[in-house]
């Protein structure tokens, strides 16, 4: 048997080395005159591991990292083809820790299968949800969506189920079904991950997706900062077609839908739907009033169904297994499993996809351990850029919308960024300001004059001029802000401002001169 290597292509296994350690790979089985099949897969998302080399014996598979291009010599004279002992040898990728205590139902495949391989797709349970969904009516699946409870995995938390019901509802001669993977907010890669390394479960969940509501036309809008998922989607996207997954008959089945990949220019703001929505239709990004909404005007003025990457890539599991094995997970109204991206100033950075209902501190704490600087944890930030900052004292919230929302935080997009005790929280509030005004459209006053004059208020804050008179101006500004914006990027930009003012407040009060010189 042809012995067959896993060297991850994913992006994020890329910047940590992994292609110097694939041509080192390559280098040594030419040297040694062994014949191997090295197979590119994604990441599983144990970034601080990467790059991660696999190898599959008669003993099931075996894993070794993080891999320099240094250890590739000493792997092979340890007998690496066979799972020899290593000081890189981690064992059976799903008993690493790790990895071995997640819940992983939308990622289930990454880092597992071949991204290209529609056979290995097929292999390990791919396209039965599709398979399912062509059997029944529209109507049906989108029950079936509506009961699993799947709520939107891109920020706003709104029931998939409703969005794709209201579609469906709606009479036009054409629908579309949009997939948001303009993922900009810090700390979040999740969306990447699934477009590197297992690309067909998105191109599934937008199939179904299209035959629950109608749409016979989907696309796939990425940012231009994630070359190698557009590449990726691109192959993947013709692979499907010309297997009949896409196309006029959608395996088989009198169902129409077919799709393509379009890339956005970098605009923050083009992750806000109806934003996204005009850079699709050529325009200058901006953010459109509602009503109407996309579910009934959207995409050149018919109804569009949009969705984060991870909310359709989740469909599959359901039209699969059920809305009640889905449902089964989580707690309260946040049902099913959420894939937590932990990022910052953390010591085990990587994406663990788990139940909603944990708690932060056990996300930060045991999951991430702590700081990688091994300093005190100050604060989290959840939910990107626009996120609230929470403080150790809030590390028993649950991980799920409400229970966010009850403490003025958001989930969003479940990124998580640690920082220790050295970070100032003034400086990352004025960074909030600073980003909103870089990134806004400039449509709506409160978001475009909001942020600039945030960002004066809170520089002079730090030259400590009037303390007391700026901190009253900017929690004045940012009510402002929440409640006249537009759209979130000028409505949850207080979100980080007021928690780091709230939960940090000696940060925003510099010490007297007087006072530092006792």
């Amino acid at each position: 048997m042809i012995p067959r290597i896993y060297i991850p292509g994913d992006s994020g296994a890329l910047a940590l080395g992994a292609e110097k350690v694939a041509k080192a790979i390559r280098a040594e089985l030419a040297e040694r005159g062994i014949e191997a099949k090295i197979v590119r897969n994604g990441s599983r998302g144990a970034y601080f591991l990467e790059p991660m080399v696999e190898v599959a014996t008669a003993n099931g598979r075996v894993a070794y990292g993080p891999v320099k291009p240094s250890d590739v010599k000493s792997l092979f004279d340890c007998g690496f083809l066979t799972g020899g002992h290593h000081k890189r040898w981690l064992g059976a990728p799903d008993k690493i820790p790790f990895l071995a205590r997640q819940t992983r139902l939308t990622f289930a495949r990454c880092g597992v299968t071949d991204p290209l391989s529609l056979d290995h797709y097929k292999a390990h349970g791919g396209l039965k949800g599709l398979q399912n969904a062509v059997a029944i009516t529209p109507a049906d699946i989108v029950k079936q969506v509506t009961e699993s409870g799947l709520r939107g995995r891109g920020g706003a938390g709104f029931p998939t189920g409703i969005k794709w019901k209201t579609v469906l509802d709606t009479s036009a001669d054409r629908k579309y079904i949009v997939c948001n993977a303009d993922e900009g907010d810090s700390g979040t890669f999740a969306d990447r991950m699934i477009m590197e390394g297992d690309p067909f479960v998105l191109i599934e969940g937008m199939a179904i997706a299209g035959i629950a509501t109608g749409a016979t036309k989907g696309f796939i809008y990425i940012r231009s900062e994630y070359p190698h998922a557009v590449a990726v989607m691109q192959k993947a996207v013709e692979i499907a077609r010309k297997a009949g997954v896409l196309g006029v008959n959608v395996l088989g089945s009198p169902n129409s839908f077919d799709m393509e990949v379009r890339v956005g220019a970098g605009a923050y703001v083009c992750g806000e739907e109806t934003a996204l929505l005009d850079s699709l239709e050529g325009k200058r990004g901006q953010v459109r009033a509602k009503p109407p909404l996309p579910a009934h005007k959207g995409l050149f003025g018919k109804p569009t169904v949009i969705n984060n990457v991870i909310s359709l890539a989740s469909v599959p599991v359901i039209m699969d297994k059920g809305a009640a094995f889905y449902k089964d997970f989580g707690t309260g109204r946040s049902r099913g499993t959420i894939p937590i991206q932990i990022a910052g100033n953390v010591k085990y950075p990587g994406l663990y996809e788990a139940a909603f209902g944990m708690t932060l501190g056990e996300i930060v704490d045991e999951i991430g351990g702590g700081t990688a600087t091994g300093r005190p944890v100050k604060a989290v930030q959840v939910g990107g850029p626009l996120g609230a900052y929470f403080p150790r004292a809030l590390f028993d919230t649950p991980f799920d919308y409400e229970a966010f929302a009850a403490k003025d935080g958001l989930i969003g997009h479940a990124g998580i960024v640690v920082f220790d005790d050295s970070a100032d929280m003034l400086k990352q509030a004025r960074f909030a300001m600073e980003f909103c005004a870089i990134e806004s459209c400039g449509k709506c006053t409160p978001c475009r004059i909001g942020s600039t004059r945030g960002v004066e208020v809170l520089d002079r804050l730090a030259q400590n001029v009037e303390p007391e008179k700026q901190i009253a101006l900017v929690t004045d500004l940012c009510n402002t802000m929440k409640f006249g914006s537009l759209c979130a990027l000028g409505g949850f930009t207080p979100y980080p401002v007021m928690s780091a003012l709230n939960h940090f407040p000696d940060d925003f009060r510099p010490t007297p001169v007087a006072e530092a010189a006792e």
